[in-house]
């Protein structure tokens, strides 16, 4: 199963064929989630990497010891207390909120978070997703369904983190076959669910998939090997998470900069001062640039680029500037500067993938806020175009959203969007829709352009 396992993830990794050269420069740090359904030990597995990984201080697993809200036996350390810092999570037991931790081994720095396996807050998953590398997708071994005539049924919470991994781009996918110390590491259990599950990632389109067989509790094959599983001849977790390319690419992307807010000086300067800051989302800038302002289409000079220490020749993507331009145009919060080569389309019209993520279902009838970047307009869903059944990955026609449903929608905006596909550029490509009456968050978006 093994030599199986390795020709489907190398077709998994084959993509366009274009050379690791070709991309751009390998990042070191990378951020990765977990995602699984409810008690699948997402927790447990973070905790186990820190404390394998001598991620940990005295004085953490010092509280640990003492915690009042142990679910392990005996003297065993609850690791999953390492995450679960809400009060209501230790208490129940679960995962609520999304828990970011930080670690570094010899080889690379890792960023991760823990994202709650209860469907009712897969809105947190998509928010813990929507800036990773890579996903680690645990199954829980005693839950799968094995069938006598060899079925295999994955469950659900399953199919949807993965179907959102996809929707959201994430480079790489790990799947942890978890708790194989409950089935006695039977090899031939482990086979049979990662064969189901590489049959469901190639109906869904994921291609770097790398399953992993691992005990999070004992500890078995996430940062040592251990003796329990001679026939797994692959990495442990930690020598994959260190191993997985992550190139960055934004760099080479064409440059975008929201424009956060319009500084001034106080009025009673002799030279005017008229500064546009901000956070470059993608590409870089430098001194003379000619740019672009969006949705106005007027031509701009970048005169300087300043941040706190004085005057930079140029800036690039994660940086915060102000930047100042020759010409006195008429700019303000919600506008974009841009490249003038590939720059973003204006949209007034919005074709979307839609994660719903409120409670109360979508209303045709009303209007919701969109935030792209700092841009902020309202705006109408005005049909839905596909519902994505999550199990079978088929599209159907609907007439409403509910929660955790994901849907093709076309929306109609007050004012015109500058917008890039998601596949394209991420910061540029997503959204949120806020209730207008609330203000609560209730979908987010990923813009698809023809």
């Amino acid at each position: 199963m093994n030599a199986v396992v390795n020709n489907v993830s190398s077709n998994f990794n084959s993509d366009s064929g274009t050379a690791p050269q070709a991309r751009g420069q390998e990042r070191g740090l990378l951020r990765f989630i977990t995602a699984g359904s409810v008690d699948d030990g997402k927790s447990t597995l973070i905790g186990r990497l820190l404390f394998d990984s001598k991620g940990i201080f005295a004085d953490q697993l010092d509280a640990m010891s003492r915690a009042k809200h142990k679910r392990t036996v005996g003297d065993t350390i609850d690791l999953s207390l390492l995450t679960d810092g809400l009060e209501a999570e230790r208490e129940q037991g679960i995962t609520i909120d999304v828990a970011y931790r930080y670690f570094a081994t010899p080889k690379r720095k890792f960023i991760i978070a823990d994202t709650p396996g209860h469907e009712q807050y897969t809105r947190n998953m998509v928010t813990g997703a929507s800036t990773a590398d890579a996903v680690i997708i645990l199954i829980d071994v005693s839950k799968v369904k094995l069938g006598d005539d060899g079925s295999v049924e994955l469950l659900t919470q399953t199919k949807r983190h993965s179907t959102i991994a996809h929707l959201l781009q994430i480079e790489h996918v790990v799947v942890a076959v978890n708790k194989m110390d409950l089935v006695n590491y039977d090899q031939t259990v482990y086979d049979r669910i990662v064969a189901a599950y590489l049959e469901f990632a190639t109906q869904l389109g994921l291609r770097d998939v790398r399953p992993i067989p691992l005990s999070a509790l004992a500890g078995d094959n996430v940062v040592a090997a251990g003796d329990k599983m001679p026939w797994h001849q692959g990495p442990t977790l930690i020598e994959l998470l260190e191993s997985l390319s992550v190139y960055d690419e934004s760099h080479d992307e064409p440059f975008r900069f929201p424009v956060q807010l319009v500084a001034r000086h106080n009025g009673h300067e002799a030279n005017d001062f008229r500064g546009y800051m901000g956070r470059i989302e993608a590409g870089k800038v430098s001194k003379g640039d000619k740019l672009i302002v969006q949705p106005s289409g007027q031509s701009a000079t970048v005169k300087d680029i300043l941040v706190l220490e004085g005057s930079l020749p140029s800036a690039a993507v994660g940086q915060s500037v102000t930047l100042l331009l020759d010409e006195y145009l008429d700019i303000s919060r919600g506008d974009m500067l841009t490249s003038v080569e590939r720059p973003p389309a204006l949209l007034k019209t919005v074709n979307a993938d839609l994660c719903w993520l409120s409670e109360d279902a979508l209303d045709l009838r009303r209007k919701y806020w969109l935030k792209h970047s700092t841009k902020q307009t309202a705006a109408r869903i005005t049909r839905i175009d596909t519902l994505l059944d999550i199990n079978t990955q088929q599209r159907r026609p609907a007439e409403s959203l509910k929660l955790n449903d994901i849907a093709s929608v076309s929306l109609n905006l007050q004012q015109a969007i500058a917008a890039d596909s998601y596949d394209e550029i991420r910061a540029t490509g997503a959204f949120i829709l806020i209730d207008e009456v609330t203000h609560q968050t209730v979908a987010a978006g990923m813009i698809r352009l023809d």
